[in-house]
């Protein structure tokens, strides 16, 4: 509409000034050479006007053989350029398809027609790296890192091309040079990042950290965290040998993360024995009740060194009344109860537990047996027992099961990835029952037990258990039937069980029989 309405207005404009001229005539006179030229005011205005366009016309006309070779070459250099970019993206969407014959060819013609197009570089990368052609991926991802479009791309490449050779300390190259170029790449924080992990250089690991931090490629709280776990990896072999050092390193992890179970153990420990009771009970009662583990109910228990066992009973009971009823708190006054002699308390504890006994679980009952009465035989039958019993919680890491904490995943190399579970298991069956005659002792106390001896032989009776999938606690669990990839091989064994030698010879003189439960 408004042009339509422009239009109308410079018509309008027209009509009017020609009428203007028109109602006031005059002559234009031009005398040139002795020539005298005599015409009106609007003829002349007609001529001039013609003549202004003769001459556009002609300084067209003149322009555009002048500049017609310049055009015809970008018309040229233009169409080889779109003909490069159809390659191109042909060329990518066969190495998608995976038809490799087709980006051979399409990768041919883009670098005819753009041997120094970045995409065509690209193209040539991929393609290689399609066929198997490591070198020519290489020699690719090298020309486009001599470049500046394409420095970080051909740095990337040749970062992978490192590591599927296997190359180390190449692949270390490119990922400083990365993070050096540009300080917010994700890949190379994280690849500079994992080297230093992998190389146990945890001062070099924490500054990689830091530089992650300050180009914002990690929030506030995985910082936190992970500079944690690598303070306390640095203060964990100073315990020993500078134990100031390694307090103040622990004390910092923990202020970055309460609830990490090795940086409060250590903590504790060592400011225990620097005389500091109290603060170090505080963080262990602030990481058990985020995280209840056997680790820091030890330390605890042991935070004065002169204190008799029913002091550290007692102590243990303060700790495992936060959280109430948890597995650890009752193991942990079990074992302090077994030390104080408080047997009681010890069977009390442990009859809580016997709905789905674990290893743990057994192997103190076997010991409260062998401590209490003396009965090598009942302590033998739950050491049997646990070797076929549930598994209790452990460090574990992308299927690697260790029995300490540590600060990198040895499978992949991640920072931070133990992780304080139960380890998966085999559906459980059922345990055999069989009647085994064993030796009694003549004098033994568990004739005279009373109600102790009921309750104990009430808890040996046939329980769930899971099925042991190999020999040996190492071994790698096979395959799960749901589909489930099978877990690594553990290299260090979840409980050392100790070796069992079977169950006693049954004697003709004795005339009693027991239940034992084994495969």
């Amino acid at each position: 509409m408004i042009r339509v309405v422009s239009y109308l207005v410079l018509v309008a404009l027209i009509a009017t000034g020609a009428a203007w001229l028109a109602d006031r005539p005059g002559n234009v006179v031009i005398t040139w050479l002795g020539w005298r030229i005599e015409i009106t005011l609007m003829v002349a205005t007609v001529v001039m006007a013609l003549v202004a366009i003769l001459a556009v016309a002609l300084w067209s006309l003149i322009r555009l053989v002048w500049r017609s070779p310049h055009w015809v070459r970008r018309a040229m250099v233009e169409g080889r350029r779109a003909r490069a970019h159809r390659a191109i993206s042909h060329g990518l969407i066969a190495i998608g398809a995976g038809d490799i014959r087709a980006a051979r060819a399409f990768a041919a013609e883009a670098g005819r027609l753009a041997p120094h197009e970045p995409l065509t570089l690209l193209l040539n990368a991929q393609m290689a790296q399609m066929a198997g052609d490591r070198a020519g991926a290489e020699q690719a991802f090298r020309a486009m890192a001599h470049r500046v479009d394409t420095k970080l791309l051909g740095i990337r490449g040749l970062y992978v091309e490192a590591h599927r050779r296997d190359d180390g300390m190449a692949a270390r190259h490119y990922a400083e040079q990365a993070a050096e170029v540009a300080p917010a790449l994700a890949w190379a924080g994280q690849a500079v990042l994992d080297d230093r992990c992998a190389a146990g250089d945890w001062a070099g690991a924490l500054k990689a950290l830091e530089r992650m931090q300050q180009s914002g490629l990690i929030d506030k709280a995985s910082y936190r965290r992970k500079r944690a776990v690598l303070i306390t990896a640095r203060a964990l072999p100073l315990a020993d040998s500078d134990a100031a050092t390694a307090k103040a390193l622990a004390l910092e992890a923990v202020k970055l993360a309460p609830d990490l179970v090795p940086a409060a153990a250590l903590a504790g420990r060592l400011a225990a024995a620097a005389g500091d009771l109290r603060r170090a009970a505080k963080i262990l009662e602030t990481a058990w009740s985020a995280v209840p583990h056997p680790d820091l109910a030890e330390v605890y228990a042991h935070l004065r060194s002169g204190d008799t066992a029913r002091d550290r009973l007692a102590r243990v009971e303060t700790l495992a009344r936060q959280p109430s009823g948890h597995p650890e708190g009752r193991l942990a006054k079990v074992r302090a109860a077994i030390d104080a002699r408080e047997f009681a308390t010890a069977r009390a504890e442990l009859g809580a537990l016997m709905v789905a006994p674990t290893q743990r679980v057994a192997l103190l009952m076997a010991e409260l047996e062998e401590v209490e009465y003396g009965d090598v035989g009942r302590a033998r039958e739950w050491m049997v027992r646990a070797l076929h019993a549930s598994h209790d919680p452990a460090w574990i890491a992308d299927g690697f099961i260790s029995d300490h904490w540590m600060p990198v995943s040895p499978v992949t190399g991640a920072l931070d990835a133990f992780q304080w579970k139960t380890p998966e298991i085999s559906t459980p069956r059922l345990i055999e029952q069989r009647e085994v005659k064993i030796d009694a002792p003549a004098a033994s106390p568990s004739a005279t037990r009373g109600e102790n001896a009921n309750e104990a032989d009430d808890l040996s009776a046939p329980a769930v258990v899971p099925e042991p999938s190999t020999t040996g606690a190492s071994a790698p669990a096979p395959p799960s039937r749901r589909g489930r990839p099978s877990i690594p091989p553990a290299v260090i064994p979840l409980v050392h069980a100790p070796d069992d030698p079977g169950p006693p010879e049954p004697s003709r003189a004795a005339g009693g029989r027991r239940r034992l439960f084994f495969w």
